[in-house]
């Protein structure tokens, strides 16, 4: 019998190394998934349809929250970003772990909304080495930098609202670090009782 997926909110500043390690998070361990959010943001060289985002304009975005089809939705440096609550509820029901990598904000109405969500947040080693990211990837000028960082202390302050915090020192270690939380949630005596009732009820008759 599968038990229900458990449903993760990922939160972190911009250049603490989020997108990479659920990445890397996908790829190493079986029945887990990303949400791919819907946004009205530009697609940025390299990106796909579908794959990294749902590129929507704000007129169908805002006809879809119209139609509550979203389960957190926010604005971010003036673009829209929403979670899809039919897809999530779906994945989940299919006992197939998702991971939402959202703001503090999103992650709050998430919680709300699905009360057995675990909320992890991302976290650099030194605010110096979250500048240096941010400056290394020569994809923004100073200015947007500057608003980054104001907004990246902003997220930051919120990590008390996370059950689990992992420090992106050594990126092979916060990966282990996930892993293990992913798995430790997998080995609850709910959940094992839905997956091995047959099991238990036999080694107990």
């Amino acid at each position: 019998m599968s038990s229900r997926g458990t449903l993760y909110t990922v939160s972190a500043p911009s250049g603490a190394g989020k997108t990479s390690l659920v990445k890397a998070l996908i790829e190493s361990m079986d029945s887990v998934r990303v949400s791919v959010s819907h946004t009205t943001r530009t697609m940025r060289p390299g990106e796909l349809d579908g794959v990294n985002y749902h590129f929507v304009d704000r007129d169908t975005f805002t006809s879809m929250v119209d139609d509550n089809a979203f389960l957190e939705h926010a604005e971010v440096f003036g673009n829209l970003y929403g979670t899809s609550t039919q897809w999530v509820e779906d994945t989940l029901n299919s006992g197939v772990d998702v991971i939402l990598e959202i703001d503090w904000q999103g992650a709050e109405q998430v919680r709300k909304l699905i009360g057995d969500t675990v909320s992890l947040f991302i976290l650099p080693p030194s605010r110096q080495e979250l500048v240096r990211r941010l400056t290394g990837r020569g994809q923004d000028d100073t200015s947007i930098i500057d608003a980054r960082m104001k907004e990246a202390i902003s997220e930051m302050s919120h990590y008390v609202e996370g059950q689990f915090i992992v420090i992106n020192d050594d990126f092979d270690t916060a990966l282990d670090e996930l892993k293990a939380i992913l798995v430790s949630q997998r080995l609850t005596l709910d959940r094992q009782q839905q997956r091995h009732q047959q099991l238990l009820s036999e080694l107990l008759s």
